[in-house]
C-alpha cells in the first residue's frame, strides 16, 4: 500500500508516533522479555535454538517482508495456549529492569519534547499489546497502537491473529486516529527504522528515520528526510551479550517486529482523560 501525500486536518491537533523495537528501545521487545518468559516457563531452550540465525538477521541486517511474515508464523504457533493472563503478570513483574538498560536516551529526550510542544504521542508496533500497553505507559507516552492476538473463552491465545499492527496497518491506524480526533497529519512527526514501515512515514509531513535499515536509509537520503542515531545509553553488549543463555537475546528473532495481534490505546489521564480505545 503506497501512501502519495499526507492526509491533514489543517491546524488540529498534533501528533508524534514512534515505532517501538530499534527506534525507542535497543531489541526487539520479545527478546528483551525472553529471559523472564524462559524463566516463567513459556519458552525452552529448544524453541531458542532455532530461533538464533533470525535474531542475528534482524538485529544487525533488518529483515525482509517475507522473513516477516514465517517469523509472524513461528510466533504463532509458539503462543498458541499460553495464559493472557499470565504473559501480562511476568511484563508487569519485570519491566522495570528488563526495559531501564534499554531505552534510548535520544528518545526519550524526543518524547519529551514532543510533549513539551503539546503533541500527542503514540507508541506504534507490531509487537503485542501485553508488552506493548506496558511498555507505553513505562515511557510515559499518551498511547499506544499494537498488535492483539485472538483469546479463546479461556483467555488462552488461539495462534490467530485479530489485528497485525504492520506495514499498511500501520498507516491505516493514523489515518483513522487522525480522523476520530482531528490529527493535522500534515504537521506530524514519525519515527522508525524499518523500511517496512515506510507506509507509516508517508502518512505523515514530518517522517525520521532512526538507527535505518539499509532500504530505509538509501530512501531517506534520497527523499531528503531526516536521519537521526541513537545510540545513548546502550552499548554493544546490552544488544547482543555473550555472556548469558542465548535465550536472553534470541527469542525476538522469532516476533521480532512481528508481534502477535490487535489493537490496543489508551489516552494517558494526564492530558487526555483515562479509558481505553479497540
Amino acid at each position: 500500500m503506497a501512501m502519495s501525500e499526507p492526509t491533514s486536518v489543517t491546524g488540529g491537533e498534533q501528533a508524534a508516533f514512534f515505532d517501538l523495537d530499534k527506534t525507542v528501545i535497543a531489541k526487539a521487545s520479545m527478546a528483551a522479555f525472553g529471559r523472564p518468559l524462559y524463566d516463567g516457563g513459556l519458552i525452552n531452550r529448544r524453541t531458542v535454538a532455532r530461533a538464533v540465525y533470525a535474531q542475528l538477521v534482524y538485529l544487525h541486517l533488518g529483515a525482509s517482508e517475507e522473513k516477516l511474515d514465517r517469523i509472524r508464523e513461528s510466533v504463532l504457533k509458539l503462543t498458541k495456549g499460553w495464559s493472557r493472563d499470565r504473559v501480562c503478570q511476568i511484563v508487569a513483574d519485570t519491566i522495570d529492569r528488563t526495559v531501564k538498560p534499554i531505552v534510548f536516551k535520544e528518545a526519550m529526550e524526543l518524547i519529551a519534547q514532543h510533549r513539551t510542544a503539546g503533541r500527542l504521542v503514540v507508541i506504534i508496533s507490531a509487537s503485542p499489546e501485553e508488552l506493548v500497553v506496558p511498555l507505553g505507559r513505562y515511557l510515559g507516552v499518551d498511547g499506544v497502537i499494537a498488535s492483539r492476538a485472538r483469546l479463546d473463552d479461556e483467555g488462552r491465545y488461539t495462534g490467530e491473529m485479530a489485528f497485525y499492527c504492520y506495514g499498511p496497518f500501520k498507516a491505516e491506524a493514523i489515518m483513522a486516529l487522525a480522523a476520530s480526533r482531528g490529527i493535522d497529519l500534515a504537521e506530524s512527526y514519525a519515527y522508525s527504522d524499518s523500511y517496512t514501515d515506510l507506509p507509516m512515514l508517508e502518512a505523515v509531513g514530518h517522517p525520521v528515520a532512526v538507527n535505518p535499515d539499509r532500504v530505509l536509509g538509501r530512501l531517506a537520503r534520497e527523499r531528503e528526510w531526516e536521519v537521526r542515531q541513537f545510540v545513548r545509553p546502550v552499548r554493544l553488549r546490552d544488544r547482543v551479550n555473550p555472556s548469558k543463555p542465548a535465550v536472553a537475546v534470541t527469542l525476538g528473532a522469532m516476533v521480532a517486529g512481528a508481534g502477535a495481534a490487535g489493537i490496543g490505546w489508551w489516552l494517558g489521564a494526564r492530558r487526555h482523560g483515562a479509558g481505553a480505545r479497540a
